[in-house]
């Protein structure tokens, strides 16, 4: 074991001593800009996972509200609610992206 952590620590000091040649040298490319890709990703995941989530909402309401037809208002409220904090989520998210790229 004492040999290979030998070897592993000369490898290392080796690659250490050789970054600064490699600073060395020409131009760099510009940057680029990943924000908006980014955005565009963030965006299409909260879009699709309120999307999956406001279906299961109302796929457990319209369950509920077919056990139970007499407790429909309660259901309904709680379905309009739940649906609303869904979907201020992805308002939330596409006011922080607009936020980052502007």
């Amino acid at each position: 074991m004492r040999k290979v952590m030998i070897v592993f620590f000369a490898l290392l000091a080796i690659l250490l001593m050789t970054m600064p040649a490699y600073a060395q040298g020409g131009s760099a490319p510009a940057p680029t800009n990943w924000v908006p890709v980014a955005s565009g990703f963030g965006i299409a995941i909260a879009a699709g996972l309120a999307g999956l989530g406001q279906g299961k909402v109302g796929a457990a309401a319209c369950e509920a509200m077919a056990r139970n037809p007499a407790a429909r208002p309660a259901i309904q409220v709680a379905l309009i609610l739940g649906l609303a904090f869904i979907e201020s989520l992805v308002l939330f998210t596409l006011v922080i992206i607009f936020a980052k790229v502007v």
